[in-house]
């Protein structure tokens, strides 16, 4: 079905613009993917700049499902949704510009992938900035657009410690001039910034060794051209064809050759050699201004392709280094860093170093489970499975889930949502694993404790359907509950509660409203015993009052023989306490 054009860039059009621009990057994933050379050949450009963009449209669409709906969800009463944190204007005629704008920025912050998708997620802020400038607005119109490509362009650049030319910072730089110098609609303003683009990923091998040698252009400026001609689309209603002809790109570097035509020595001028750092670091980071200016300085020393994205708290990091530990130890000095992913370039890229290692073999089946804490990623990761940290506010996205079942390396894999709302995004993932080959099995699990228990009974020496059946059962036969603090005044199954009062839900549904988290904690695990259990799980969030685990452990002692009791640190995990019963 051909695209209605949009007249006016207003949050119809933020929300067309990423999901066209995701479609467009998942038909370019595997082309990209290829082409990747620079800055580390790890062939991986084009799956983060997707899973960048995946997490961004899911915010604007969180934002634009939160007037739909009509009325606040039960679930956001006692936690932080995506659109709570960034559509706090909301109306009763649907989001503004503002709010769909800062939703994609929000989601492509959270989300960045990679070099290039940390970047990309800097461009769609800088975007946004300009964007919702004027919250008022419900629209801007060429001109603003001209402004939100010119300021994207230029944040990008300041976010990067080291700028090279012949990179996704060139096709960004020259698309915002492009569009500088078009006169007219958003569609004339979008065509210009896509065909300046176009132009300047053509001449991004004559800027670049690396990209010369292997006869490629660069693999994050290709993905930009993709999002742009989202763009175009969105306001024109027609797709630009893209091909290296097309923009003026010598035969003699071929779109789609892949990154082993390169000589061992293609990357001597740039990171990704066989003396370039070993690990990629990336982390969320809530801190302040001052604290990452000296981060940027302490990494920068480090090691290189070092870019930072964000501000009003949250950051994005992104470095290469040999040592990862301090990267991540100078994260802890400047706040509180978290989402740690350290991946090293050797081991799971086949080709990261000229294709020297061969691949390693695949195990015969793993465990891939979602997570809500720092805290029980560690007991997950300690049980043998990859972990997805889901931080509050934030769950992960199908791709995210994809990757991590690709990162477990396994020929069958065991899937673990923890999350009732994880259903279907765990179920679209299952399905992307299954046509790449991949045997899986997901286990409708809604809480972690429920993972808890199957990850318990999991023995990956049986046969697989019997693994499955065992794991499920465990799961199916454990209660959930947890405790946590309303954030608004809502309507519940147990009557109306207030903003701060305490809630006690009860296999997801509110059953015990109080004021002191230890007294509702005690009336819910009554609840929960009074039909029988054997052990009681107790995962503590950071924010649970001391002693609280200690007073249910003598309850349980107290008044219910020959039920044991365990207890878990979970960290920062939303709510103040899950409890299991089995």
């Amino acid at each position: 079905m051909a695209q209605v054009p949009q007249t006016f860039f207003d949050a119809l059009a933020v929300r067309t613009w990423c999901g066209l621009a995701l479609a467009a990057l998942g038909r370019a994933r595997e082309e990209i993917d290829a082409i990747n050379v620079y800055p580390v050949a790890d062939g991986d450009t084009g799956t983060n700049l997707y899973l960048t963009v995946e997490s961004a449209a899911t915010a604007v669409e969180a934002v634009f499902a939160g007037y739909e709906a009509g009325s606040t969800p039960l679930s956001e009463s006692v936690g932080e949704s995506v659109s709570g944190s960034v559509g706090e204007h909301l109306g009763d005629t649907g989001p503004t510009l503002a709010d769909a704008a800062h939703a994609m920025a929000h989601g492509a912050l959270i989300g960045a992938r990679g070099n290039s998708g940390t970047i990309l997620a800097q461009l769609l802020r800088g975007m946004a900035q300009v964007l919702a400038a004027e919250r008022g607005a419900p629209h801007t119109d060429g001109d603003g657009l001209r402004l939100a490509l010119r300021h994207a362009a230029d944040s990008a650049r300041q976010a990067v410690a080291h700028p090279v030319e012949g990179t996704v910072l060139s096709v960004a730089s020259a698309a915002a001039d492009a569009a500088g110098e078009a006169e007219g609609d958003c569609g004339t303003v979008s065509r210009a910034a896509y065909q300046g683009a176009c132009a300047a990923l053509a001449a991004t091998p004559g800027q670049l060794a690396v990209l010369e040698h292997a006869g490629v252009v660069d693999a994050g400026g290709r993905g930009l051209v993709a999002v742009l001609a989202a763009l175009v689309e969105t306001f024109t209603g027609e797709t630009p064809g893209y091909s290296g002809a097309a923009s003026g790109i010598h035969p003699a570097h071929p779109v789609h050759a892949r990154v082993e035509s390169a000589p061992p020595d293609a990357c001597a001028d740039g990171p990704g050699d066989g003396g370039g750092p070993a690990f990629e670091v990336i982390y969320l980071l809530e801190a302040e201004d001052a604290a990452v200016a000296r981060l940027r300085q302490r990494l920068d020393a480090l090691g290189d392709s070092l870019v930072v994205v964000g501000g009003d708290g949250l950051w994005n990091i992104h470095v290469h280094v040999d040592d990862a530990g301090a990267a991540v130890e100078a994260g802890v000095e400047a706040g509180r860093p978290y989402r740690i992913r350290i991946t090293h370039f050797g081991v799971d890229d086949a080709h990261a170093r000229g294709g020297e290692r061969p691949p390693r073999e695949r195990a015969q089946r793993a465990v891939v489970a979602v997570v809500p804490g720092e805290g029980l990623a560690g007991l997950y990761t300690e049980a043998g499975a990859t972990t997805v940290l889901a931080r509050p506010g934030e769950p992960p996205a199908s791709g995210e889930l994809v990757e991590a079942v690709r990162r477990a390396h396994a020929r069958e894999v065991v899937l673990l949502p923890n999350d009732a709302d994880l259903r279907h995004t765990a179920a679209a993932a299952a399905e992307q694993a299954r046509t790449e080959g991949i045997r899986v099995a997901l286990i409708p699990t809604r809480s972690a404790v429920q993972g808890i228990a199957a990850l318990a009974v999991h023995e990956p020496d049986r046969r697989f359907d019997e693994d499955v059946v065992s794991m499920t059962s465990a799961a199916g036969a454990t209660r959930y509950a947890e405790v946590a603090v309303a954030e608004r005044q809502s309507w519940t199954m147990a009557g109306i509660c207030q903003a701060g009062d305490v809630l006690g839900l009860v296999d997801g549904d509110v059953a015990v409203i109080g004021t002191d988290v230890t007294v509702t904690a005690e009336a819910v695990l009554d609840r929960m015993l009074a039909a029988g259990g054997e052990l009681v799980t107790l995962v503590l969030g950071d924010d649970a009052p001391e002693g609280v685990a200690e007073r249910l452990e003598a309850r349980v002692r107290e008044a219910y023989l020959a039920v044991d009791t365990v207890v878990y640190r979970g960290g920062r995990q939303g709510a103040l306490l899950l409890i299991g019963v089995e």
